[in-house]
């Protein structure tokens, strides 16, 4: 075998092998996703056992497994089910008031970082790419602690006792957001023409009408993907939700937590396939109209 056949036998192998080691890469991640998908139609109530293939845990979500008259079969009441829909609700709470407030502070700051410049410029940047490289347990603990300190003092100066609840979760959610609308926004702003805009001043229109008629409708496409990123991340989010919660304000992935510690039943993989769901398609929402 001549030189050059063996050097192209061995790239022949290699790139083989290279394929190989990417579907073992992909097959690691995304093979436990699959399976938990096909065990949610599992006719038995335990996951390791295959009994046939039934919707009766989708029912038992959206219809209660009281009506249902399932209770007894698949070992989930009535209460679990008006569990999972209170949660599903402060989830949605969250993650709607969140987005909303993320994503109008998120573009102002993206509109002061990207076209003006003002003392202090570079330390706001630094700060802004902190929730997304800390840990979320340090946001989590940082937010805890921050919390209790305040409301200690608040305590102290009026007598007024506040505990954590929806709006710590809600103002946790949106100390991590603001970073990923503000660097969504901006990247759309450093791609937008100045001469544009130069052109409406020239015309007479000033800063306000500038933004309302010519920069507003460029970002947008990039102002919706961010809200919906940040309403992908709220909705998905555990450790920061976990530290910042209180009595009454238990949100979804917070129930499927307390759920997995008493029993792990298909119900469980139902509500994970439906969050999966929800996500991927806000997520493909977002590539879409980041790409527009």
């Amino acid at each position: 075998m001549t030189k050059t056949k063996l050097d192209l036998l061995v790239r022949a192998i290699g790139k083989k092998w290279l394929w190989v080691q990417a579907a073992l890469a992909f097959a690691f991640l995304y093979l436990p996703i699959l399976i938990l998908i096909i065990y949610s139609f599992n006719a038995s109530r335990f996951n390791a056992v295959w009994r046939g293939f039934t919707l009766d845990w989708y029912r038992s979500l959206f219809g209660g497994a009281g009506t249902l008259g399932l209770g007894t079969q698949l070992g989930i009441a009535s209460s679990s089910s008006a569990g999972i829909l209170t949660a599903l609700n402060n989830s949605l709470l969250i993650a709607a008031i969140s987005t909303v407030l993320a994503t109008i502070f998120g573009t102002m700051l993206a509109l002061a970082l990207e076209r003006f410049h003002f003392p202090g410029r570079k330390a706001v940047e630094a700060l802004l790419f902190l929730p997304i490289i800390m840990p979320e347990i340090t946001i989590g603990i940082s937010l805890l602690v921050f919390f209790t300190l305040v409301f200690r003092i608040v305590e102290n100066l009026t007598g007024i006792r506040l505990n954590l609840g929806l709006p710590t979760v809600i103002i946790g959610h949106i100390v991590f957001n603001i970073s990923f609308v503000t660097i969504t926004v901006r990247a759309r702003l450093a791609e937008l023409d100045p001469i544009l805009e130069q052109a409406a001043f020239d015309l007479g229109a000033n800063e306000w009408r500038t933004f309302w008629r010519i920069t507003l409708p460029l970002i947008w496409p990039a102002i919706f993907s961010a809200a919906l990123l940040a309403f992908t991340l709220s909705l998905d989010d555990f450790v920061v939700t976990f530290f910042t919660t209180g009595v009454g304000s238990v949100t979804l992935p917070l129930f499927v937590y307390g759920m997995i510690k008493f029993a792990v039943t298909p119900a469980i993989n139902a509500i994970s396939t439906l969050m999966l769901l929800a996500s991927l398609l806000l997520v493909l929402s977002s590539l879409k109209l980041q790409k527009s």
